[in-house]
């Protein structure tokens, strides 16, 4: 369903073969998250994506992810080193292979392990909660393959970092990594000069982010 489209619950109900009770239940979870907003007179609707609010999520991103970068230089230990290093060289291949989805799904587990490896639970949770709404974003980041190149390389980049156990480099690598994801998603956002609708958003996948 587009951002903005209204959500009608018996028509959902009747696609999903579910009764309203657990599909209102469902609703209230996804306002939770971001996702849907709920209002008294007019029901539930699908949230928008505008490039503004891209911009504030990536800078808030770009800082958690850098900073949990950042730790992991200084704690990781061997073997998630090496678990990290099978996960970007599958995705090389992947990439070499110009294989986008695979590519996608790796790049995103390679994001999100980063992440956990902080072993902070606050920056952990909070980037979860975050990434509800971003993910959407990262399937219009790359369109021009210049940018998917650049952001290989710079996935190269924090793997040296990590390697050299470099947490300056590795933060400040990570953060230029999502603030220029950031960028690509407001960039397309504002060309369009619309929200995109959700088939358009897969047309465009995946984002190298």
């Amino acid at each position: 369903m587009p951002p903005g489209e209204r959500i009608v619950e018996r028509s959902l109900c009747e696609m999903l073969t579910v009764s309203r009770t657990p599909l209102r239940e469902a609703l209230k979870l996804l306002e939770v998250e971001g996702l849907v907003e709920i209002s008294q007179n007019k029901g539930a609707r699908i949230m928008s994506f505008t490039a503004a609010e891209a911009s504030n999520l990536f800078e808030v991103i770009a800082g958690l992810e850098s900073l949990a970068a950042e730790i992991v230089a200084t704690r990781v230990d061997t073997a998630e080193l090496d678990e990290l290093d099978d996960m970007h060289a599958r995705m090389m291949v992947h990439y070499e292979r110009q294989e986008k989805d695979p590519y996608f799904e790796l790049n995103s587990a390679i994001h999100d392990r980063v992440v956990r490896l902080s072993r902070n639970p606050v920056l952990i949770s909070t980037h979860a909660s975050l990434m509800l709404r971003a993910r959407r974003g990262r399937y219009m980041a790359i369109i021009d393959p210049r940018r998917w190149e650049e952001s290989v390389g710079e996935h190269v980049a924090l793997m040296a970092a990590l390697h050299d156990r470099d947490p300056e480099a590795a933060r400040r690598v990570w953060k230029r990594h999502l603030l220029r994801t950031g960028e690509t998603v407001c960039a397309v956002l504002a060309s369009a000069g619309r929200e995109p609708s959700s088939a358009e958003a897969v047309a465009a996948s995946p984002a190298a982010v």
